[in-house]
């Protein structure tokens, strides 16, 4: 079953993240009181969408909002798709993915982007038969760290 996570999930939650972060050669500093604040806190940032069965979180969406004002254009990020190692191949991302833009459609965005590191190959893959399409990068991103300079 596909719901929207709720506080109850948020300690499953937090390790799938963890290993996600993992499974890409990272390490996740995400806690469960930053998924607490970032999910249900008094200004949420993300929306995240759960596969339970019997009460075993088995995989999540995150998505987060974006815009493109000169188009008058609301859109979401899948930010996160996690499926559990172990029943990966069952449909479980295919279902998450679907669950996900229907989300985004009930929040009247106009499109869904999804990002994927250069040498994953299968989640290019996925993503495209799935109906996504290559982006162009254009321009350059930069970042300001708000924690290092106050």
């Amino acid at each position: 079953m596909i719901r929207a996570a709720t506080p109850a999930d948020l300690q499953q939650l937090c390790k799938m993240v963890h290993a996600l972060a993992e499974h890409h050669g990272d390490t996740a500093t995400a806690t469960v009181a930053n998924l607490q604040r970032d999910l249900f806190g008094p200004a949420p940032w993300l929306h995240a969408l759960v596969f339970e069965d019997r009460r075993r979180l088995l995989g999540y969406a995150a998505l987060t909002q974006l815009a493109r004002l000169q188009y008058g254009q609301r859109g979401m990020d899948l930010h996160h798709l996690y499926v559990c190692p172990d029943e990966r191949g069952g449909g479980i991302g295919k279902a998450l993915l679907a669950a996900s833009l229907d989300y985004a459609r009930k929040k009247t965005a106009s499109y869904v982007t999804v990002s994927t590191l250069p040498g994953n190959d299968f989640a290019q893959a996925f993503y495209l038969s799935q109906g996504f399409t290559p982006a162009p990068i254009s321009g350059l991103r930069y970042a300001f760290d708000l924690a290092a300079k106050s």
